[in-house]
């Protein structure tokens, strides 16, 4: 005879099991504890004492560094006051037991104190041979002692160094006062497990019990129910009324699942709506939630006689942002741009204004005005007051950035009646003020149109200009300052329309950088003046080599196959690598400068020049020289200019020559257009200069004949 066992019989011999499994759990728990906590505690000390010392050695290895930055000119011109105060701050910090400033041959500059009564003194300490000896960051550890020593450069040339000792009893200290404190707290989470172990086995026994007493009563019923409604919910009936349980367990829990399943389908198909139409980042209407309210204006409006106006605002220089701090940080700067604009929109923007992220640094705006007002008006001040709130400082990450916004006003129904137009003259207009120098407003207008066909007239023409000749190359000499003798030339490319006449550089470069067509441009150049030198070298014989410099745009160097162009160029024309330099600008290394100095590294080693252009005009200035590398800079033309009559300008340029020379680049002066700019740079030892003074740029053949 089988015996039929129910559900009851069958859980309570499954709970009387888990007892024992439990019972014999906790036992083998509470001894794998105590041996536990004994291993965590040898291992967490001698983690402690790696991470401890890493971190000491870090700190020392920080302050070293900083040092012999901070300490490399005061050194240099043996300024023992400034000495002083730097390696007092140094000596001050926790755990320094010591900071030593030497001389190259080991003997003490200053010691931090302000009698120095070691002045003069050769170190003679166990650790000093090595510290003096050290040709880089230098450590050495004793059992109470860490030394960390550097020497100080200049350029080359090693005028001393500097060490630091650190103490190491205080880190024995804290390693014991940390090994302590984690024994305390290992102890009691222990008797917390041990509490928590037996309060878990009690309230199995009691579940145990309970579960027997309602398991025909709580269990058979509610999933009956529920089996009824998840037919209904298959069937597609998601707004069905489920069973109402109060219960807490997980039937219970089961039951007000069902019932939250059908509201959740109706809840997240809200969701879906409002995520499609709301930005992710700032939480504005997006794109295509401007689009419709825009849509359901202009239907409303159209025959009503009520005017409207679409502000379209870009942030001026934003991409800087991203190229300089990141995208996070740029995201950041996004959120606070939309916080003053939505507060601005909410003051100033009239009744049932819109405002949106476009996409990108692009933002839209809806207004109208007011009973009797003036639309026209009612724009206007709008967009002075987001651009008066955009010129205020953006502060992230504890730095400030200074913007500016850009905005165009397009007006209905003066200046279109359909939703797309008016979102084409709000972009025109938008690039109009971005043209008249941005941070500032600018109303559509029918002659702005024109100068957008003219701008697409340009590019057209541009595409083909190279083929019909139009477009040559120029060359401007370059000079020798110490003889006066030429050494080269820079290639210059120039545009005689045959409408038009000459076209500014400035305007069709700008052009082909931004339509793309500079990365056809750009080779030809390269290979017209290759080959220009070449015949240069053939006409001069043996009277010594000419160099041609060719201008590189940003654009070519966002790409990775600037160098192997170069190389190509170099086999076909002949022209030796060392006759040719290539020139950028300095804002166009600040977008990725880890990019740009591995290609400027190939190209070197090719044996290509690089020089910096305009030098002085970026964002960095002098910090260029030490990370990427260049043989020589031009000092812009605007510096220059004035060095006769601002004696700032005399000393910047006087700087950058200095500075150049002592880390060995050549230094070019640019648009010299009078003697007496001549004789002054050749008083402060520059290298070559060019300019109207000294020739104009010239067709090939006409400097040709200067070669003779």
């Amino acid at each position: 005879m089988s015996v039929r066992l129910g559900l009851q019989a069958r859980f309570l011999a499954l709970m009387a099991l888990a007892l024992v499994v439990v019972v014999s759990g906790l036992a083998l728990m509470l001894h794998r504890q105590d041996r536990m906590q004994r291993e965590v505690e040898a291992v967490s000390r001698e983690a402690l004492s790696n991470a401890v010392g890493d971190g000491l050695r870090r700190r020392g290895a920080g302050t070293v560094s900083q040092l012999t930055e901070s300490l490399t000119n005061p050194l240099y011109y043996f300024d023992l006051d400034t000495i002083g105060e730097i390696t007092a701050v140094a000596l001050r910090q926790p755990g320094t037991r010591y900071v030593v400033v030497f001389d190259d041959e080991g003997n003490i500059v200053h010691d931090g104190s302000d009698e120095i009564p070691s002045y003069g003194k050769r170190m003679d300490d166990a650790l000093a041979y090595e510290a003096v000896a050290a040709t880089g960051l230098h450590v050495q550890v004793t059992d109470t002692l860490m030394d960390v020593a550097s020497p100080i450069m200049i350029g080359q040339e090693r005028i001393g160094g500097v060490r630091v000792g650190f103490d190491l009893a205080s880190v024995k200290e804290m390693e014991d006062a940390a090994v302590a404190d984690l024994r305390g707290r290992l102890e009691t989470l222990g008797r917390r497990h041990s509490w928590w172990i037996a309060a878990l086995g009690l309230g199995l026994l009691v579940l145990g019990a309970a579960m027997l007493w309602s398991t025909q009563r709580w269990l058979v019923r509610p999933i009956r129910e529920l089996a009824d409604s998840a037919r209904s919910i298959e069937a597609g009936d998601y707004d069905i009324a489920p069973p109402v349980s109060s219960r807490s367990d997980e039937v219970g829990d089961l039951t007000r699942a069902f019932g939250r399943m059908s509201r959740s389908v109706a809840r997240h198909d809200r969701d879906i709506r409002r995520m499609a139409y709301t930005d992710a980042l700032t939480g504005l209407p997006n794109r295509l939630a401007f689009r419709e309210a825009l849509d359901q204006r202009v239907l409303q409006l159209q025959g009503a006689g009520e005017p409207l106006a679409l502000l379209f605002a870009d942030i001026d220089d934003f991409k800087r942002v991203n190229d300089t701090l990141g995208h996070d940080a740029g995201d950041e700067v996004l959120l606070q741009c939309a916080q003053r604009i939505q507060e601005v929109v909410a003051l100033y923007g009239g009744r049932d204004a819109v405002l949106a992220r476009f996409g990108g640094d692009e933002f839209v705006i809806l207004t109208q005005p007011g009973m009797g007002g003036s639309i026209r008006s009612l724009a206007n001040d709008l967009a002075q007051r987001l651009v008066e709130t955009m010129r205020q400082p953006v502060v992230v990450r504890e730095r400030p950035l200074f913007l500016g916004m850009s905005i165009g006003i397009t007006l209905f129904p003066d200046d279109a009646t359909i939703a797309t137009q008016l979102m084409k003259n709000g972009d025109i207009a938008m690039y109009q003020a971005k043209v008249a120098g941005k941070n500032c407003q600018r109303f559509y207008s029918r002659a702005m149109d024109q100068a957008v066909e003219r701008r697409v007239t340009l590019e057209r023409e541009l595409r083909g200009a190279w083929d019909r000749g139009e477009l040559s190359v120029l060359y401007q000499p370059v000079y020798h300052l110490s003889n006066g003798r030429m050494v080269g030339a820079e290639a210059l490319l120039r545009w005689r329309h045959p409408e038009h006449g000459m076209v500014a550089p400035s305007v069709f470069i700008e052009v082909a950088e931004q339509t793309g067509l500079i990365e056809t441009l750009g080779p030809q150049v390269l290979e017209a003046a290759c080959k220009d030198a070449v015949r240069w070298q053939e006409r001069r014989g043996d009277k010594g080599p000419l160099f041609v410099s060719v201008n590189v745009s940003p654009r070519q160097l966002r790409t990775t196959t600037l160098p192997l162009v170069v190389a190509e160029c170099l086999e076909r024309t002949g022209l030796d690598a060392r006759c040719l330099h290539l020139e950028l600008t300095e804002t166009a290394v600040i977008g990725d400068e880890a990019q740009v100095s591995r290609l400027l590294a190939e190209l070197r080693q090719q044996g290509v020049k690089i020089w910096l252009d305009d030098f002085g005009t970026g964002f960095s200035g002098l910090s260029h020289l030490r990370r990427v590398p260049i043989d020589g800079v031009k000092i812009d033309r605007s510096f220059v200019a004035d060095i006769l009559r601002d004696p700032d300008d005399l000393a910047l340029t006087t700087a950058i020559i200095s500075m150049a020379h002592s880390l060995g680049i050549t230094v070019v002066a640019e648009g010299v257009e009078r003697e007496g700019q001549y004789n002054l740079l050749r008083e402060r030892g520059c290298d070559l200069v060019q300019g109207y003074w000294l020739g104009h740029p010239l067709p090939r053949e006409e400097f040709e004949s200067l070669l003779g």
